[in-house]
């Protein structure tokens, strides 16, 4: 019987395919004509989110879905009122719900995020977590991993999508490596170390979050760290393609991020060209990118 989460979602991209669709939906996504049909654009971006949930768990085109907080923050109270209505929707569909809060911080600080998001209104599956104040910053988190607290994990920043990343993630430490070294230690060392306690379990409760645009990283990450299962962010609209993104799916596995994608792919869909669009066509769009997208990645894989 599964406990953890981490489980739960690695034995979930095995059966539906590693599609991870990301639910940064933000309200000019979604064409004028379409919002207007709603009391306000919070509502047309919960309406358009069901429409998606319901089709890509339906037909088990992905793992899980990704909610980005950013965006329902950006709302005010309504788009957090949507942010909650949202991963209850993703978790009532039977796919992992995946947090994209990014938080780390300080002990007690910590301990309020973790009650925050691993229980009450905001309550998801597993979230993201910056290891970048220390590792003291993940202990709180730990304590939701177990069963009677819903077997709660996480996916810790390691090697991120963005150009940026070279600015801190591949700094040189004075004791040798690179600074995203140590934090991929470190989470290998914790997933081991609950591995040991639940042998059951295939992967630990952190996983780590590896961008799928850099070639030579997502190779020699890979390998370094072939126990950790991976969150990989950039494929498709950050233009990660999918060889990199099958490179890291290899040993212990992964879910490859898609957001703008999906949730836009009616702009490019030759269906919901010269006619007036309806929420269905929109939701369509984003089934077909989709599966093309499961398709493409589970293609790349085969071809390793």
């Amino acid at each position: 019987m599964n406990i953890h989460k981490m489980q739960v979602l690695k034995e979930l991209s095995v059966k539906n395919g590693p599609l991870c669709v990301g639910l940064d939906t933000d309200p000019s996504y979604i064409p004028q004509n379409i919002l207007e049909k709603y009391s306000s654009p919070a509502q047309a971006v919960l309406a358009y989110n069901k429409a998606i949930i319901d089709r890509v768990s339906q037909k088990n085109l992905a793992c899980c879905c990704k909610v980005q907080i950013a965006y329902y923050e950006a709302m005010g109270l309504e788009g957090m009122q949507v942010y909650s209505q949202t991963l209850k929707m993703v978790r009532d569909s039977g796919l992992i719900a995946i947090s994209d809060i990014k938080r780390g911080d300080i002990g007690a600080t910590s301990d309020a995020y973790a009650k925050a998001h691993f229980t009450g209104d905001f309550e998801t599956d597993i979230i993201t977590i910056n290891p970048y104040m220390g590792f003291d910053t993940l202990q709180p988190f730990t304590k939701y991993s177990t069963a009677d607290k819903g077997g709660k994990g996480a996916f810790v920043l390691l090697c991120t999508s963005n150009p940026g990343m070279v600015d801190i993630e591949h700094q040189e430490l004075k004791s040798g490596g690179l600074l995203l070294e140590h934090v991929g230690d470190e989470i290998e060392r914790i997933g081991k170390e609950w591995q040991s306690e639940y042998p059951e379990q295939t992967c630990g409760i952190f996983g780590a979050v590896v961008g799928a645009t850099q070639e030579a990283d997502a190779n020699y990450l890979r390998n370094k760290y072939s126990n950790t299962f991976f969150l990989i962010p950039g494929y498709g609209a950050q233009g990660g393609a999918a060889r990199i993104a099958a490179t890291l799916l290899k040993e212990a596995g992964g879910t490859v991020n898609s957001s703008r994608g999906i949730l836009c792919a009616w702009k490019k869909s030759e269906k919901c060209q010269n006619k007036v669009l309806t929420l269905d066509d929109l939701a369509q769009a984003a089934e077909d990118a989709s599966l093309a997208a499961k398709q493409d990645l589970l293609a790349a894989f085969a071809s390793l």
